[in-house]
C-alpha cells in the first residue's frame, strides 16, 4: 500500500474513533476517575477505570477536545480493557515512544496487537499534536497509580 493510501486509512481511522467513540460515557458502581487537561490547546478528559484483581475490567472516559485526543482515549479504552495494569503501562510506554519517534524494538507487543493505535503513527511529526494523543495515557498511568497507592 502506499504512503498516500495509508495516510488516508490513518485519517479515515482517526476519524471514525472521534465521531463513533468507542467506551464514551460513565462507569457505574465504584471506580477510579482522574481529570487531565491540555491548557496549550483546551482538550479536556476524564477517564473511568475499574480494576479488579490487577486487570482492567472497564475503561471510560468523557471529555471535550480535538479528533487526536479524543480518538487516542478512544483508542486506548479498547486496547487496555482486560490487561494487566503492568500489561496497560508497557502499551502505554509503547505508544510514548511511538509518539517521540524512538525505537520500537524490545517491547512484548508490537503496534500490530495495539489495533487502531497505529493510526496515531503519524502524530509524531507534529510535536505540538504530542500532548492531544498522549493525555488520555497519561490519564490511564496517574489512575493507576492512584489505584496502586
Amino acid at each position: 500500500m502506499s504512503f498516500n493510501n495509508l495516510d488516508t486509512l490513518y485519517r479515515q481511522v482517526i476519524m471514525d474513533h472521534y465521531k463513533n467513540p468507542r467506551n464514551k460515557g460513565q462507569i457505574e458502581g465504584e471506580h477510579l476517575s482522574v481529570e487531565l487537561n491540555n491548557p496549550t490547546c483546551g482538550d479536556r478528559i476524564d477517564l473511568q477505570l475499574k480494576i479488579e484483581d490487577g486487570i482492567v475490567q472497564d475503561a471510560k472516559f468523557e471529555g471535550e477536545g480535538c479528533s487526536i485526543s479524543l480518538s487516542s482515549a478512544s483508542m486506548m479504552t479498547q486496547v487496555i480493557i482486560g490487561q494487566t495494569v503492568e500489561d496497560a503501562l508497557k502499551m502505554s510506554e509503547m505508544f510514548s515512544d511511538m509518539m517521540l519517534g524512538e525505537e520500537m524494538e524490545g517491547y512484548e507487543f508490537n503496534l500490530d496487537e495495539l489495533g487502531d493505535i497505529q493510526a496515531l503513527q503519524g502524530v509524531a511529526k507534529f510535536p505540538a499534536r504530542i500532548k492531544c494523543a498522549t493525555l488520555a495515557w497519561k490519564a490511564m498511568e496517574q489512575g493507576v497509580e492512584k489505584e496502586e497507592s
